[in-house]
């Protein structure tokens, strides 16, 4: 197995490091720390022509921006070395979220781990821009973490060939051996809005509704259980949970109350504007959960 861990130095990144050192990997695999040096003037959408007297002050600062990612990297090592596992660890210079990817894309990763925030986001931020974007463009599996450990499992099992792809390396990475894993199904229902109707016709749209209703209720109960199974025939421990409401705010509650480590999802990217590649439930799960978020992309 192949993990690339991507380290600013920040307290999150701080957390993802203890998080892929309580993996239980398995001998031979093989994890690379990178930390991503941003050029200062780029930063600043400037060049060093542009910057003038300015430019001396702007390498200083990039050595010292240096220097604390090389630490990073080193206690990134430190944490992670253990015998059986191949280490490496590299910086690199570039826009974050780029290099990040384009690092996962040349060692072949088989999983990306990032912290949820690095430095410089909004404090009110739950979700950092780099952290969404690698998710957004990875070739593999991302990890965002925001435990020091994966804990009890969530997985949001919608019945799709994304969900399916989730399950697949639930079943297959030996990293979840040992943790309980809950296989959550949501019913979406809402209920038909009477406005616009005569009362003879709403009273067939509710009834052919409640029909719906009854049958999402029982198929998505179904698909939990089946999915349930079959993890569970794979040496894993899994339960079924079938909720109904609105998918992403039922997940992220689920998730809360009942102390849920790790939210497990696939997703299906698709076009259409830039900032929103995957689907929405996937997205307000990464913005908003409080535990770490794996996504698995539909393979095609």
């Amino acid at each position: 197995m192949r993990i690339l861990l991507a380290v600013d130095g920040s307290v999150c990144s701080d957390r993802a490091t203890e998080l892929v050192a309580s993996l239980p990997l398995p001998t031979g695999a093989a994890v690379r720390v990178v930390a991503v040096l941003q050029p200062f003037a780029d930063a600043l959408a400037l060049s060093y022509a542009a910057a003038g007297d300015a430019s001396a002050n702007v390498e200083s600062e990039e050595e010292r921006d240096a220097r604390h990612l090389r630490e990073a990297i080193g206690r990134a090592e430190t944490v992670l070395k253990r015998d059986g596992l191949t280490l490496d660890g590299f910086l690199v210079r570039g826009r974050p979220a780029s290099s990040i990817v384009d690092e996962a894309e040349g060692m072949n990763a088989d999983l990306v781990v990032v912290g949820s925030r690095g430095h410089g986001t909004i404090a009110t931020m739950v979700l950092g821009s780099t952290a969404a974007e690698v998710v957004d463009h990875a070739p593999c599996p991302v990890l965002v973490a925001r435990g020091s450990t994966l804990g009890k499992i969530a997985f949001a099992d919608d019945g799709s060939s994304a969900a399916r792809g989730a399950e697949a390396v639930l079943a297959g990475w030996p990293m979840f051996r040992g943790s309980p894993i809950d296989v959550v199904t949501v019913a979406e229902t809402a209920v038909p809005v009477a406005a616009g109707f005569t009362p003879g016709l709403y009273d067939q749209v509710l009834e052919s509704y409640t029909r719906s209703v009854d049958e999402a209720r029982a198929e998505t109960a179904e698909e939990s259980k089946t999915a349930a199974h079959r993890l569970a025939e794979a040496g894993l421990q899994a339960e079924a949970v079938a909720l109904e409401g609105d998918a992403a705010a039922q997940i992220l509650r689920y998730a809360a109350a009942h102390g849920v480590g790790t939210i497990v999802m696939g997703t299906r990217g698709h076009t259409g504007l830039a900032r929103i590649l995957l689907g929405s439930v996937a997205r307000n799960v990464l913005l908003h959960a409080h535990c770490s978020v794996l996504t698995v992309r539909e393979t095609h």
